[in-house]
């Protein structure tokens, strides 16, 4: 398929497919801690950046498979890089919403909520989860490096906007980056854009995985955690914390919920590929999706396709991750 990949195991989410709007990554951030990679050249515009038919026939093809659809807790929009930016997303959430019949979830940057057609088009969604890094303008400017024209006072303007309008949960997703976005100044001015609005609950982030940039560090536990207890008191909100080894513990809760039926080698080494190109992943990481025999079997099966040049290995904080080959066909879209 074109458009779904998984499903996966979500530690927020639990067991999610994912449905990537886009064929290549098409973003209006350069984030460094992205882990798709770089963007080659910001776009700042909407556009049918893939058929929504193409994408609603594969929905369709999926959700007539009960034994599948019932293997799943939500299903997550997604894309490499900003969904909103597709103009027709609002279409494509209400065939998922109404084709499945399950929780939809949209992951978004939050940088196109000032626009009200935008804030219309994800009300069809049951849970949103935005990301605001930093409410400093030199802040917001060093970790997401924006395209011309998104300016950090309307995407918090957006955000709130869109918080008091929205009905469904929304989880804010904060990422910090060590020397970056992680300052009491940044935490002040982040506190005061977050008192603004009407969130449900807020997922604090570090570097985990392999990172765009090489620039971009994690923070380490202790300093996450004064952080998250610092916001969760302030704002009066539940706050869930990511740390690198808790990355892989918390999804085993969701391996848990759900027996998955073992599938063919073949299958598997295709939605390896798949998964990988969107998020790195370690040996671990896709053992417990496909059930291979143990994180060294993955290695030996992975070995041929590394030396092919189809998967990559980078290594992060000493941890080995399986990624896609770099994008090197990803061209500015006008």
């Amino acid at each position: 398929m074109n458009y779904i990949f998984g499903p996966v195991n979500s530690r927020r989410l639990g067991r999610s497919l994912g449905i990537d709007l886009f064929p290549k990554k098409i973003c209006n951030l350069d984030c460094v801690y992205c882990e798709v990679g770089p963007t080659a050249a910001t776009v700042n515009r909407r556009a049918a950046y893939s058929p929504a038919t193409a994408v609603m026939a594969e929905v369709a093809d999926w959700c007539r498979q009960p034994e599948l659809l019932d293997t799943v807790d939500v299903l997550t929009v997604t894309a490499k890089g900003e969904p909103t930016l597709h103009s027709d997303i609002g279409i494509i959430l209400r065939y998922i919403k109404d084709t499945a019949r399950k929780p939809v979830v949209v992951l978004t940057n939050g940088t196109t909520l000032n626009d009200e057609t935008v804030r219309c088009d994800l009300m069809a969604a049951d849970i949103v989860v935005p990301s605001l890094d930093a409410a400093r303008p030199e802040s917001f400017a060093r970790v997401d490096r924006p395209a011309a024209g998104v300016d950090v006072w309307k995407v918090i303007e957006g955000l709130t906007l869109f918080s008091h309008a929205f009905s469904g949960l929304i989880w804010l997703e904060i990422l910090l980056v060590r020397g970056m976005n992680d300052s009491p100044e940044d935490l002040d001015a982040l506190t005061a854009a977050l008192r603004m609005m009407r969130l449900d609950r807020i997922q604090l982030n570090t570097v985990v995985r392999p990172p765009a940039d090489p620039a971009a560090h994690p923070l380490q536990a202790e300093e996450l955690s004064a952080c998250a207890s610092r916001l969760g008191a302030e704002l009066n909100l539940p706050v869930d914390v990511s740390f690198a080894d808790q990355d892989v513990t918390n999804r085993r809760l969701s391996d848990d919920k759900v027996s998955v039926s073992p599938v063919s080698l073949s299958v598997a080494l295709e939605e390896i590929q798949e998964i990988v190109q969107r998020r790195p992943c370690t040996a671990a990481d896709i053992d417990r999706l496909f059930r291979l025999g143990g994180p060294g079997k993955v290695e030996q099966l992975l070995m041929p396709l590394v030396q092919a040049g189809i998967l990559h290995i980078k290594v992060h904080e000493g941890t080995r991750y399986y990624t896609g080959p770099a994008d090197r066909d990803c061209q500015e879209h006008v």
